[in-house]
């Protein structure tokens, strides 16, 4: 069962898995504090869904800034970035791995040093990082995605090494194709490359996974849910695919 009143860090709500955030908080009646750089973004996030959420903006960069933001004690942190823009590799540019490395990478790792500081302490803790099932397989047209997110996936693993002596688990949620404004702007982009309905895309996407269909944001959620709760206390260090079957391996 899910400890009462704990604290939970989410990063960079913003989009479809922001519901995913919610229905952690509605059906566990914790409390959530989002953690985010872009204000106005997520003040449209929290109005849109009417409800009573605690949130605050800090900017990475402020260390001092993001102690102060972060001295409470944290039970579950969930980092989560919106993804690169689309393109091959061959025509990215430098500044486009640096954006992405700053805000895929470096930013759950400033986050996190802050946030097991407690965990340590109380020999508890949950890091759950949401990546992308590129870590299985690349996706074709993401190469700044593909690379960054490989990273993230194997700094999230050695993260569960180093921390296992002290109860924290470490965990990498790899959602496959999902409902959110990300989705609905990788579809639009590759109709348009391909002269073809954004709908002919989907299809073709839910057609790939064994389920013939895509991702409900609240499926990732209760993935996150699980992940964060005690029963799945024996599990980390582990790269969990949510993706309906699209992989057969």
């Amino acid at each position: 069962m899910i400890r009462v009143y704990i604290m939970i860090i989410v990063v960079g709500l913003v989009g479809g898995v922001v519901y995913g955030g919610y229905a952690y908080y509605q059906d566990t009646q914790q409390r959530l504090k989002t953690l985010q750089q872009n204000n106005a973004k997520l003040e449209v996030a929290v109005k849109s869904k009417d409800e009573a959420l605690n949130f605050m903006t800090s900017n990475f960069e402020k260390q001092s800034e993001l102690n102060k933001e972060l001295s409470s004690k944290t039970d579950i942190l969930i980092n989560n970035s919106g993804g690169p823009q689309g393109g091959l590799l061959e025509k990215s540019t430098l500044a486009e791995f640096r954006v992405s490395f700053d805000r895929l990478l470096l930013s759950n790792q400033i986050v996190t040093r802050h946030a097991i500081k407690e965990m340590k302490k109380q020999k508890y803790g949950r890091i759950i990082n949401i990546i992308s099932t590129s870590v299985k397989q690349v996706i074709p047209g993401l190469g700044v995605s593909n690379t960054i997110r490989g990273a993230v996936a194997q700094w999230g693993k050695t993260l569960a090494l180093e921390l296992g002596d002290y109860g924290i688990t470490v965990n990498n949620i790899l959602p496959g194709y999902t409902k959110t404004d990300r989705l609905l702007e990788l579809s639009t982009a590759k109709a348009k490359e391909l002269g073809v309905s954004k709908k002919q895309i989907e299809d073709m996407w839910a057609e790939s996974t064994a389920l013939k269909r895509l991702a409900e944001p609240h499926e990732i959620a209760n993935t996150i849910l699980f992940l964060a709760s005690e029963e799945s206390s024996y599990i980390t260090g582990h790269n969990l695919a949510v993706d309906g079957g699209r992989f057969k391996t």
